[in-house]
């Protein structure tokens, strides 16, 4: 069954293409979605009237992966995590926390899913990302994982001794009794 798509569908074609699909895939999933409508002789018709303005939209897309990429391309995102001893990590590097870093340091907002990690990052230092920003857009940076902070042993607070001092209020039966100690060494 021929369709014309009205949005981009990965895998299939751009906006504005007529494509050659399953009946079931359009009836089913294309069309309830209004991704694509039947290809009828007037609706390739108003398409033929429509591509001007496709072409224009398409042109902005294009300019502004264009500019994402120059503000991405080469540059170093540093990532921290939590690392253990010889520089393996406790978990990997997702793409979401890449596309947080890039955001939060080069101010750029870009899609998680369009990051192309090649493996899992589950070790500190330097790796390659892909990013897909459009059709044939793409641009490569670099996330640098450092350890979140090195696990340092509880510094103990000094000991500080309090000795208070007190005062013992004296008892005249304590001052007679001294007095009298007094007096037998006298005698004596």
């Amino acid at each position: 069954m021929k369709v014309i798509l009205t949005q981009d569908v990965k895998g299939r074609g751009q906006e504005g293409d007529v494509i050659d699909v399953a009946r079931g895939f359009a009836v089913n999933f294309l069309m309830p979605r209004k991704i694509a409508i039947e290809a009828t002789s007037g609706n390739i018709k108003q398409l033929e009237a429509r591509m001007g303005n496709i072409k224009k939209r398409e042109s902005v897309r294009r300019g502004d992966a264009e500019s994402i990429a120059a503000a991405v391309e080469g540059k170093k995102v540093i990532v921290t995590a939590k690392a253990g001893d010889g520089g393996k990590l406790y978990g990997s590097i997702t793409s979401a926390m890449i596309a947080d870093a890039v955001s939060e340091q080069l101010g750029v907002e870009v899609d998680r899913r369009k990051l192309d990690v090649h493996a899992h990052i589950k070790t500190l230092g330097e790796h390659e990302v892909q990013l897909n920003v459009y059709y044939d857009v793409k641009a490569n940076l670099t996330v640098k994982v450092v350890a979140d902070g090195t696990v340092e042993a509880p510094v103990e607070e000094p000991v500080v001794e309090v000795v208070e001092i007190v005062e013992v209020e004296e008892s005249p039966v304590a001052e007679e009794a001294e007095e009298a100690a007094e007096d037998v060494d006298e005698r004596e």
